[in-house]
């Protein structure tokens, strides 16, 4: 054990183990390092997926332009909008119908129409604002200003009247109810923007939302009721039927328009 190549040997043996453990630690921290970079990507890939899930909420509830307000400054001014288009809706007889059905019913057949609402007004690039109870509300114009939005607003109010129709049709071969639609659409300016911390909502406020109600309210079964305002952007577009004048309140007497085609 005192020779030369012993003790050589035994040096090179103990550089070889240094060496060793040095290697075993460098892979050790390769490991540990990649497993490190596999956990944070897929936190980020999880975290993106729920940072468009979230967008995507947002976006369900808001204009695109307020919600990119909303997420980069914390909160989104009011903004006056003129012109903009209104179309309201609710369902006839809905009280009577509603006491003859479960729950559930009631509830599927609603959420069934304003789904293919939704489908008919996006298709035109309408904003939804609101369902209340039977209620249906959307504008055009916001935020984007168009000319052929009254134009627009008022073919996606003859889409849904002749959903409704098709609907009742079908109903009525296999011997059920069926809402009959009532449609009122106004041209104006409105005010807009987000109301409450809470379950927050994106609304719309001025008297051209209280004439649009006022021509729905005006309307009948199947029809689409519209006023001398919107009338005169839409004449040359659609056949028209002059009703005569009701009274609005703040606008007083207006005419009014049934829009057959």
């Amino acid at each position: 054990y005192k020779t030369w190549w012993f003790i050589g040997l035994c040096f090179l043996f103990i550089l070889a183990s240094v060496f060793g453990v040095l290697e075993y630690q460098l892979y050790r921290s390769r490991q540990q390092k990649n497993e490190l970079q596999r956990q944070v990507k897929a936190r980020t890939a999880e975290l993106e997926r729920a940072m468009k899930k979230s967008d995507e909420l947002l976006l369900n509830i808001l204009p695109e332009e307020t919600a990119e307000e909303l997420k980069k400054f914390g909160k989104a001014k009011a903004k006056r909008h003129q012109p903009v288009t209104v179309l309201f809706t609710d369902f006839k007889g809905f009280t009577q119908i509603a006491e003859h059905l479960e729950p559930e019913e009631l509830v599927a057949e609603i959420d069934y129409c304003f789904r293919n609402f939704d489908a008919i007004i996006d298709k035109y690039n309408i904003e939804k604002i609101k369902t209340i109870g039977d209620a249906y509300m959307c504008v055009g114009g916001i935020p984007t200003p168009d000319s052929d939005v009254p134009q627009k607003v008022v073919l996606a109010a003859l889409e849904i009247r002749d959903f409704m129709k098709n609907l009742a049709e079908k109903r009525s071969h296999s011997g059920k109810d069926c809402f009959e639609i009532r449609i009122g659409v106004h041209t104006g300016g409105v005010i807009a923007g987000i109301v409450g911390t809470k379950k927050f909502q994106y609304d719309v406020w001025g008297d051209t939302v209280n004439v649009a109600a006022r021509m729905e309210g005006n309307s009948e079964s199947g029809k689409v009721n519209i006023s001398g305002a919107t009338y005169k952007l839409v004449k040359n577009y659609f056949k028209c039927e002059h009703r005569g004048k009701v009274t609005a309140k703040n606008k007083g007497e207006i005419d009014v328009y049934f829009v057959e085609r």
